[in-house]
């Protein structure tokens, strides 16, 4: 393969008017991508760099990086990403990361070992779910689901600074930090018991390409154990459909049976393995 089948760009409308089609095809599979992508095209690509792999007209794969940052691809062959490690690196990149579907990411990194003597070591491994037959739990707890409201925000952020903690995510969450982090641009939804007190929450991306991605999905650690996380989920992916969803996807950590079991039961179904491999 030739090194000059990939194409860069830092134009993410030129970049979307080319590889948009290809992203929508399989929109559960592109999900974190088409998310990104739409942040970007609405809010400005902060120095972000997109790559599509395109032959005779057709697109087949697409990446993107930000400056300092790891590399995101969608699914390659072994010399596809032979080729696109190759040309990254006669462009002078540096890549901390590479995170891809499981043979794409280990393809990747073992073409970026050879080719740089950097060492591969996968940081964590993800599953990603696609929404079958949503089936509530039984039995299902007493309170009832609503939008998190304005006045509501430093609650919410608490929350959310909690859940990174717990996924072990080094982020700042607060007011000054909030627009951007990757918990702005969702539309999160408490459960409640009837007394009115949350004690779980939820996150949906909005809707891109057909698809929404429920994330994060998080109950303080006193309040587990109860069904609040499945009823708070159940609740974001009824309307998800309701809404016009055609695919409604999350991701979980593949070293939490909790959470994977919990997922299965309501529907979801796993799609596919993702890995993040650290250059070290």
């Amino acid at each position: 393969m030739r090194t000059d089948d990939w194409r860069l760009t830092e134009d993410v409308d030129e970049f979307l008017a080319r590889a948009g089609d290809f992203l929508r095809s399989r929109p559960a599979l592109h999900t974190t991508a088409l998310s990104v992508t739409e942040k970007l095209r609405t809010q400005g690509t902060e120095g972000a760099v997109f790559g599509r792999l395109e032959r005779g007209g057709e697109v087949g794969a697409i990446f993107y990086r930000f400056p300092s940052r790891g590399l995101s691809v969608t699914s390659l062959s072994v010399e596809q990403a032979d080729a696109l490690a190759a040309q990254l690196i006669d462009l002078g990149h540096s890549l901390p990361w590479v995170t891809a579907d499981d043979s794409t990411a280990t393809a990747f990194a073992e073409a970026w070992q050879r080719r740089t003597g950097a060492t591969p070591a996968p940081r964590v491994r993800l599953h990603l779910y696609r929404l079958g037959t949503l089936t509530p739990p039984e039995p299902f707890p007493a309170g009832r689901g609503r939008l998190v409201g304005e006045g509501e925000h430093e609650h919410l952020m608490g929350w959310c600074r909690e859940f990174a903690a717990d996924v072990g995510e080094d982020v700042t969450v607060d007011a000054g930090s909030w627009a951007g982090t990757r918990f702005a641009e969702k539309r999160y939804t408490y459960w409640e018991t009837p007394d009115g007190t949350p004690v779980s929450m939820a996150g949906v991306n909005p809707l891109v390409g057909g698809q929404v991605r429920v994330d994060p999905v998080y109950t303080p650690a006193h309040l587990r154990g109860r069904g609040y996380a499945g009823a708070v989920t159940v609740e974001v992916s009824r309307a998800a459909l309701a809404a016009g969803a055609q695919e409604v996807v999350l991701y979980t950590n593949a070293a939490n049976p909790t959470s994977n079991a919990l997922y299965q039961r309501l529907g979801y179904v796993r799609i596919t393995d993702v890995v993040v491999y650290d250059f070290t």
